[in-house]
């Protein structure tokens, strides 16, 4: 495992110490792969909510023998596309071929492919990700599971769990939102002592959270790993961006334009025309294309989201914004509403 996986999934590696080596309830479950459903929501645009339901029902709370002897969290059979290692496991039919993964990071991320490249999730994508039930019927309709009462399993998971709180969160505030859900953590001797910030050697990469929520406040710094923005940012890998197939990368810590353009060695006016950037100064979680983005996406329509403006979907999408302006025949100083029905391949007919 590299470095950058190790680090990443640090967050998740003390909460393991803190309960124990053994995943025997749904609670511990949560704790240890809550953020890797809200990096594959962030990624792939499937909400936390959801793939955290699946797994757990999938592997019964992390004890499923696919689990545990393969990192299989959603029983994804190997199919022939599949070229990694293997195992015999009886599910539908004695001995069938199910795929081994090398750890729990890429079973989730392989299931978030499953869906965002295969048609018959394509019509998932055009729903709103707050609306997990939505998306448990969606995918329902789809053919996912056989079971006529699989989206109300799903649907009551999420609300008995509260799982729709990983819905609201980001990659970074992740590890908040599991001591929001698991407070008593904070009181466990062992897990503090993994949270001991005495180290100063670095300049810590920190979240702000509300005064009222102090109690917490050391803790979600060292679980952010403790690393300095320089040691972030070097650390930045180029990625194949799901929506477009264009490549991207996403911006970990607050950096320049200039920073990118010689990292990558690609000049400051390309990076800005290619992301129609307003400044040179980039914010951390910005997703940056590293080539011209597209003129269309890999699905038809979204809905806005509180907050997006058009600049951020035509990130979200890979598409020029210019393009996605005129899809749309709005102004090009014109953002959307909350739940207007974006167009990304055609565009929006005449009312």
């Amino acid at each position: 495992m590299s470095i950058k996986k190790s680090l990443v999934g640090f967050s998740l590696c003390i909460v393991a110490l803190a309960s124990g080596q053994n995943w025997k309830t749904e609670d511990q479950y949560i704790q240890k792969f809550a953020t890797y459903a809200v990096e594959e929501m962030e990624k792939y645009q499937i909400p936390a909510s959801i793939t955290l339901a699946q797994g757990l029902l999938e592997t019964g709370g992390g004890q499923s023998r696919l689990a545990q002897m393969g990192n299989n969290h959603f029983g994804i059979k190997c199919k022939e596309e599949w070229t990694g290692k293997t195992m015999s496991h009886t599910d539908d039919a004695p001995n069938e071929c199910f795929r081994v993964y090398d750890d729990a990071r890429e079973s989730y991320e392989d299931h978030s492919k499953f869906l965002r490249f295969r048609k018959y999730y394509q019509n998932l994508f055009t729903l709103d990700m707050m609306d997990y039930k939505a998306w448990a019927h969606g995918l329902k309709k789809a053919g996912y599971a056989t079971n006529p009462r699989y989206a109300y399993i799903l649907i009551d998971k999420i609300e008995k769990l509260k799982l729709y709180e990983f819905d609201r969160t980001s990659s970074k505030e992740a590890a908040f939102t599991i001591l929001k859900l698991y407070p008593d953590l904070r009181h466990d001797k062992f897990f503090m002592a993994q949270l001991d910030p005495s180290d100063k050697s670095t300049s810590p990469v920190t979240l702000t959270v509300p005064y009222e929520q102090t109690s917490y406040a050391k803790t979600v710094e060292t679980v952010q790993k403790m690393r300095s923005q320089a040691e972030l940012l070097q650390d930045i890998l180029i990625k194949t961006h799901p929506n477009s197939q264009k490549k991207f990368i996403i911006i970990p810590a607050p950096t320049s334009v200039a920073f990118i353009s010689d990292k990558f060695n690609i000049s400051e006016s390309k990076i800005l025309k290619w992301n129609e950037l307003p400044s040179h100064e980039l914010q951390a979680n910005a997703v940056l294309f590293l080539e011209p983005k597209s003129s269309s996406a890999l699905v038809a329509t979204y809905k806005a989201q509180a907050g997006e403006s058009m600049h951020d979907i035509a990130q979200k999408f890979g598409i020029k914004l210019s393009v996605l302006y005129s899809k749309n025949r709005m102004n090009d100083d014109a953002q959307p509403t909350v739940g207007q029905e974006i167009y990304l391949q055609k565009r929006k007919p005449r009312r």
